[in-house]
């Protein structure tokens, strides 16, 4: 089996193949990780993210499970920490609107029967004190929680070859391989190499749409999302907060990241003067604190979107072909899920449960 992209998409859709015995072969145009998977601040908030009556719900809390199981499992595997945050999330209003938007969010998930507290300007200070005085009120989301996503990137692939997978990177996939007779899958090229295999699962992530070959490629397209890291000692935030712009994630090494734009800007990854200020308007809206802190660094990646906004995950248009894709802003949450169901399904497995609304067929 072939799985393109070394993200943490393929990565567990490797792993995964790999323990039920199969010889994978992972292709990676760059290096491990080097895309979305290293660029995200890693948030898993379904409740955050999630509106009410989406499809992504129901999937994204599934998601959020599997992967509080899984990290444990690949460090006690790995001997690699992942930095798994228990802490929680805090959603802020700095509006009226915003805090009309936060009690319905409440309502809602109150009657689903999800966790979710209202808190006051007060208790929202009690939690974080370096938050702006401007801060009217709040949420509390206990599960949704946060990872850092380029350890847990690690952690897949170190998990992944000791299960017996190959890495190829620095080869870009070139274009499908299909038998002539039955239009079935055959394998895919790579330059001047052909690597053959009955099925391939296509995680390529933000390059998913550009495949040759693929008769009914994914519409998947780049979404540009710029983040600036700011290094401090002692940290100024203990839990993750967002709001209704953007968010403040604190790692376990000190730094805060604070993101995120969201534009089309092709394939282009440059960190713009327009994209810093967005962001770090964002960042001093939440923590004022912020502004005689340190920059570090800062970086743009390219989320994968899609024109509905939700993954594309399943059969392709050629027999043998499997799409995992398109997660766009919840690829660090919903990465390994959607990974694993992929390779269930390049198995003949049945996943467990309804993909209809992430079918590539819903696009007509």
């Amino acid at each position: 089996m072939v799985v393109i992209g070394a993200g943490i998409v393929g990565l567990a859709a490797a792993r995964s193949l790999a323990a039920a015995g199969a010889r994978v072969l992972v292709v990676e145009r760059d290096r491990v990780g080097a895309e979305a998977s290293s660029a995200a601040a890693g948030m898993l908030a379904p409740q955050v993210e999630a509106g009410e009556g989406s499809p992504l719900l129901d999937l994204a809390l599934r998601a959020r499970e599997h992967l509080v199981s899984l990290v444990p499992a690949l460090e006690e595997e790995t001997g690699l920490g992942v930095e798994l945050s228990a802490e929680g999330i805090l959603e802020v209003a700095f509006s009226e609107e915003d805090e009309q938007a936060l009690d319905e969010r409440r309502a809602w998930q109150t009657a689903r029967g999800l966790a979710v507290e209202r808190l006051s300007a007060a208790e929202l200070r009690e939690a974080e004190p370096n938050l702006a005085p401007t801060a009217r009120a709040g949420l509390f989301f206990p599960r949704d929680r946060s990872v850092d996503n380029v350890r847990l990137t690690r952690a897949l692939a170190a998990s992944a070859v000791a299960r017996g997978a190959s890495l190829l990177c620095g080869r870009p996939v070139t274009g499908l391989l299909l038998d002539a007779p039955t239009g079935r899958v055959a394998g895919v090229r790579a330059g001047a190499e052909t690597f053959e295999a009955r099925a391939v699962v296509n995680a390529a992530g933000a390059w998913a749409g550009l495949l040759a070959g693929d008769v009914r490629p994914p519409p998947v397209e780049p979404v540009r999302g710029q983040i600036v890291a700011f290094e401090l000692s002692p940290p100024l935030l203990r839990h993750v907060v967002c709001s209704a712009r953007g968010y403040l994630v604190p790692r376990a090494d000190g730094r805060v990241l604070a993101g995120s734009t969201a534009e089309r800007a092709g394939f282009d990854k440059s960190v713009t003067a327009g994209g810093l200020r967005r962001v770090l308007d964002i960042a001093l809206q939440i923590v004022p604190a912020l502004a005689d802190v340190r920059v570090a660094d800062a970086w743009a990646g390219l989320r994968p979107g899609t024109p509905d906004g939700l993954p594309v995950i399943g059969p392709g248009a050629a027999p043998g072909l499997v799409h995992a894709g398109g997660l766009f802003r919840n690829g660090i949450l919903m990465g390994a899920l959607a990974g694993e169901t992929a390779a269930a399904l390049a198995q003949d497995r049945a996943p467990g449960f309804d993909l209809s609304p992430f079918s590539l067929e819903r696009f007509g």
